[in-house]
């Protein structure tokens, strides 16, 4: 088994090899500094020239210039978005399915985009495609999974919530985390869901069986969850918390209640 890379811990120190490498998308990215660091247009046209679809790249370059802010994450959706209704437009269901299966773990992510602007699909056939990434072995992939999907969940946020529930008993940590992850209240990079917010009770039924879950990335997300719901809601946390702690003395549920609780306990 190959050892993985550790990645640079800065973008000065990333060896030109490295960097070349990225953007020619022939290997993932070994930590958030070098996610950041990868030129996407240049990927893009790398991964255009080399799979003959040069004609594409000139449509997408626009759609990237046409943001009013352009961050990796805002031009992450713009290719993928703009990648999804060329396929569309010239029923390339090669190249989606080239892109879905990539080795680079920046192009999973634009794949993941076909999933999330599909609007032929229903929520249940949304997840279900989108399960794939969400146990992907890649963080990025994982984190902007969910983002692609948010918006349909948001959308349909009791039935999203049902499909959920059977994913925070799944064996895969990933997906348990998507579960979490997809529909905590505040978020990160993304937008509020103001229902959850208000209601975090809504969401028990994802919440309850990550109680105790013995990954720290679930836990991680739990806690985070928690603690964006006692922004606007600290009686649901105190209760839950209180509740947890009686039904589950695990080291697990302790980690995950101290995290909930930290912006409470601030004040």
């Amino acid at each position: 088994m190959t050892e993985k890379r550790k990645g640079a811990r800065s973008t000065k120190d990333i060896p030109g090899a490295i960097l070349q490498q990225l953007n020619e998308g022939t290997i993932e990215t070994a930590n958030l500094v070098e996610w950041l660091s990868v030129d996407q247009r240049l990927l893009l046209s790398n991964i255009l020239k080399h799979n003959n679809r040069i004609h594409y790249l000139q449509s997408v370059l626009d759609e990237i210039d046409q943001l009013k802010k352009q961050t990796v994450n805002t031009i992450n959706e713009a290719i993928g978005t703009r990648l999804f209704m060329l396929t569309i437009e010239n029923n390339d269901t090669a190249f989606s399915t080239l892109l879905m299966q990539h080795s680079a773990d920046i192009v999973r992510c634009w794949a993941t985009y076909f999933i999330g602007k599909n609007q032929q699909l229903s929520i249940e056939k949304k997840l279900e495609a989108i399960k794939l990434f969400a146990a992907d072995e890649h963080f990025g992939v994982r984190e902007i999974c969910w983002m692609a999907v948010r918006k349909d969940i948001t959308d349909q946020l009791k039935k999203s919530i049902d499909i959920l529930s059977t994913w925070a008993i799944d064996e895969n940590p990933n997906v348990r985390r998507f579960a979490c992850e997809s529909i905590r209240p505040r978020g990160v990079w993304c937008t509020h869901i103001d229902v959850l917010k208000q209601q975090p009770e809504l969401a028990l039924p994802v919440l309850n069986p990550l109680k105790s879950d013995p990954a720290k990335y679930v836990q991680d997300s739990v806690g985070n969850w928690l603690n964006d719901a006692s922004k606007t809601r600290p009686d649901f946390v105190q209760i839950i918390c209180q509740k947890w702690k009686e039904e589950s003395d695990t080291k697990a549920t302790g980690y995950i209640i101290r995290k909930a609780l930290r912006t409470l306990n601030k004040e």
